[in-house]
């Protein structure tokens, strides 16, 4: 990619803005822009009941309440249940059925369309 191409990439992003300030959080809306919040769906009940994916579930949740090295990452072919597991995650999280620290929320991000 070049330095043009670059230049044209962070323009279309920014879609005019400057950057203003040193803290991300005031900065993009990314996150509204690419991700899907799957807690939101799960207390609206827009998601359908996982069904033979509770191993795995509870697979993620043991990695993510880990202090060091909790950055579960599933991978896998289209259609082998990763969003599933996501989505099962997000329901146990808004059944409160997870431990403390990871009560909150959770974004499934589409990278293809960043």
């Amino acid at each position: 990619m070049g330095s043009q191409a670059l230049r044209n990439a962070v323009s279309a992003v920014r879609a005019g803005r400057k950057v203003d300030s040193k803290s991300v959080k005031e900065g993009f809306d990314a996150l509204q822009k690419y991700a899907v919040d799957l807690t939101e769906k799960a207390r609206q009940n827009q998601l359908d009941p996982v069904i033979g994916r509770d191993n795995e579930v509870r697979r993620c949740i043991r990695i993510l309440c880990r202090r060091t090295k909790n950055n579960p990452v599933l991978i896998g072919e289209p259609g082998v249940g990763k969003t599933a597991i996501a989505e099962g995650l997000a329901q146990r999280m808004v059944n409160q059925d997870v431990p403390a620290s990871l009560i909150g929320r959770l974004f499934s991000l589409d990278m293809g369309a960043i």
